[in-house]
């Protein structure tokens, strides 16, 4: 970490950034290139033909793919005995892409599209921006297991609403999506529209800062 911290700080030498990162730093960054790829292919979808779904399944399979790395930057790290805080910080990152940013992303595509929405979906990812500043401050402090790692994490883990993306993608393999969405909308022609469905957002958003809910690392 010392070594980290002077290549980062340093004001002479060429590519010290790049130099500074460890592999696992890399595979982290593997994961928020799946997160931005999948809000992309979201955006993709919005500008195209509605009935093409190509564009939205490609947005919801990067996600997973996105655990995939997640999953194996932290395995390379204990691996490699090489953890650091540069590493913490682009892994908080590229989980808030991969698993906040890029399902709702998704979800507005998909057709949760009325302000009320809006506003449900911003409260879910700020609900992970919090979690996961707030896992960065304590992770220090909380218990460890014999490899260094933590014994559980407090709230439930932001990579959690891939059940939320299963959900979705179900729906598009239907054809469930726009005004076919589940539940429909309520409040329909008023300011307050909105499709209830958007409330597994919200439910998700608050189990995340939860102080009281301890979720045990696999």
């Amino acid at each position: 970490q010392d070594k980290q911290a002077r290549l980062l700080s340093t004001e002479a030498g060429h590519f010290s950034l790049v130099r500074a990162l460890h592999l696992a730093d890399f595979i982290t960054e593997l994961n928020g290139f799946c997160g931005v790829m999948s809000v992309f292919s979201s955006l993709r979808y919005c500008t195209g033909d509605p009935t093409d779904l190509g564009n939205l399944y490609w947005a919801l399979a990067f996600i997973p793919w996105g655990l995939f790395f997640d999953f194996m930057d932290g395995k390379v790290a204990r691996w490699r005995k090489k953890a650091s805080l540069m590493g913490q910080e682009l892994d908080s990152l590229a989980d808030l892409i991969s698993f906040g940013v890029s399902p709702a992303a998704a979800a507005f595509s998909m057709g949760m599209r009325t302000p009320a929405d809006h506003l449900l979906l911003s409260f879910f990812i700020l609900c992970g921006l919090t979690r996961l500043a707030r896992f960065n401050v304590t992770v220090s402090m909380l218990p460890k297991d014999g490899s260094g790692k933590s014994k559980y994490f407090e709230g439930t883990p932001i990579p959690m609403s891939l059940g939320i993306v299963s959900v979705m993608a179900y729906w598009v393999y239907n054809g469930w999506t726009h005004a076919d969405i589940p539940m429909g909308t309520w409040a329909t022609g008023t300011m307050f529209e909105v499709h209830p469905v958007v409330a597994m957002f919200v439910l998700h958003g608050c189990l995340m800062v939860s102080k009281t809910i301890h979720i045990p690392k696999p």
